[in-house]
């Protein structure tokens, strides 16, 4: 199956107030798309109807050839769509390791009795998932916060759990939410490190959101530009740089 993602003629409104209107787009596997515009372009909430938190009153969303336009969010994940969010969604009161492990829960299989007791399956079962844990903590350079509680880290290392726990489920689609926001430059360098590794090493695509213009030029394939909800532009980085429709949304100028 190719993994590809076809949103077509996606429409949203929450009462009289139009979130998106028509938006279409397709973005082949092993590519790197961003979706970017000013605030309230309705950025997040085009991600929230790709993962089942919205469902759009019209238009389909294909990851290929599933239909997750009606699909809950939990049977999307089993899908291969993984993701990240604006405001961290950690559990804080858990080490790195803990929060890695629970991003692996849907792919566990042991029954209770079998986890309760700790044998046969469910011993191979933890040592699997425990070796997945510790290649996501080298790739992330996570090795000094492994045993760290969440809640106690600073926001840039915790933007790093987050994202390692959306690898842990070992997704084909990974999508960005801002994962740079908030960050110095310092930070955000290795994130951009991070998201090319995750890219080059285990090939999966990435839909991203992020306002840093000179990152999004630098990283990505394809640019999709909203507007109030609507798509202005779409194509390569240096073709959208120059859209007119663009420069007028961001600068306000004709």
């Amino acid at each position: 199956m190719e993994n590809k993602l076809k949103v077509d003629n996606v429409s949203l409104s929450f009462g009289g107030v139009k979130v998106l209107t028509s938006v279409s787009f397709e973005m082949e596997k092993n590519s790197i798309l961003s979706v970017i515009g000013p605030n309230g372009a309705g950025k997040t909430s085009l991600v929230n109807c790709i993962n089942g938190f919205y469902k759009p009153q019209h238009g389909t969303i294909l990851f290929g050839d599933h239909d997750l336009t009606r699909l809950p969010s939990h049977k999307i994940a089993k899908l291969g769509v993984g993701r990240t969010f604006q405001q961290i969604e950690l559990y804080t009161g858990l080490t790195t390791v803990g929060n890695l492990l629970a991003g692996r829960h849907m792919l566990m299989s042991s029954g209770m009795v079998a986890g309760a007791f700790f044998f046969g399956k469910a011993r191979l079962e933890e040592v699997k998932h425990r070796k997945a844990v510790e290649e996501i903590i080298d790739l992330l350079e996570m090795e000094h916060i492994r045993d760290e509680v969440v809640g106690n880290l600073s926001y840039g290392l915790r933007k790093r759990v987050e994202l390692g726990r959306a690898l842990a489920m070992e997704p084909a689609l990974l999508v960005l939410d801002e994962p740079m926001a908030g960050m110095n430059v310092e930070e955000k360098e290795d994130m951009v490190r991070f998201i090319l590794d995750v890219y080059d090493l285990k090939g999966t695509s990435i839909v991203l959101i992020e306002h840093d213009m000179g990152i999004v030029m630098d990283i990505s394939h394809t640019v999709i530009v909203l507007d109030f909800g609507i798509k202005i532009a779409d194509g390569a980085p240096t073709e959208v740089a120059k859209n007119q429709a663009v420069i007028k949304a961001y600068l306000g100028c004709n």
